[in-house]
């Protein structure tokens, strides 16, 4: 059990911190779909067995964590950012937005927030810490990594069944070489990131 994972989120509790926000997100890499962020707020004295870094689990596992976190956490919110926005405005500028909406759209104004990576979300002027690697040490972060990743990868497994040439259901966007090899082939589909390297040289070789 990754308990370290709770004594790191007990050093925020305090006078004046009660409800601790933990912040992630699923998809900045892939080469098509969204990118998919999370936040919740989790009771202060909860302990959930097997909880990690949604990367570093089975797929079983993490769908299993995110019965139990939706249930058990006192509030959640998950947003999605389609390609065309990403295309838009940027990966990162996409992050951020998908973030932002978490936040707002959390029923509960948490004291501090913390936020998976380097960057703090910078259109919100809230209490909130980046934490690098914060997935693999913020019971928070982590649970936040959970609901995001397997929000993300229904999101990609329904994409497959509507694109099933590209094997989305399986390598869920990222540039794995059955993806690229489909693109070389059929060209990209209505949810291919057309700004990222690869897909834009295979448009411009079309």
């Amino acid at each position: 059990m990754n308990l370290h994972l709770f004594d790191f989120d007990k050093c925020y509790y305090g006078k004046n911190t009660s409800f601790i926000a933990g912040i992630d997100e699923a998809g900045r890499g892939p080469l098509a779909g969204p990118v998919v962020a999370s936040a919740v707020i989790l009771p202060s004295d909860i302990i959930i067995d097997g909880l990690h870094d949604s990367k570093r689990i089975s797929k079983k596992k993490r769908e299993h964590l995110f019965e139990f976190i939706t249930k058990r956490s006192l509030f959640y919110s998950i947003e999605a950012v389609d390609n065309k926005t990403i295309d838009n405005i940027n990966i990162l500028q996409a992050t951020f937005l998908a973030m932002s909406k978490c936040v707002l759209n959390l029923k509960k104004k948490a004291d501090i927030y913390l936020i998976d990576g380097n960057f703090k979300i910078p259109s919100l002027e809230i209490k909130q810490e980046a934490i690098v690697r914060g997935d693999a040490k913020s019971a928070s972060i982590a649970a936040a990594s959970i609901l995001a990743k397997v929000t993300r990868d229904e999101i990609m497994s329904n994409y497959g069944q509507k694109y099933p040439q590209y094997g989305f259901e399986k390598h869920k966007g990222y540039g794995t070489k059955r993806h690229c090899e489909a693109l070389l082939k059929f060209g990209p589909c209505p949810i291919h990131r057309k700004t990222f390297a690869f897909v834009n040289e295979v448009m411009k070789v079309e």
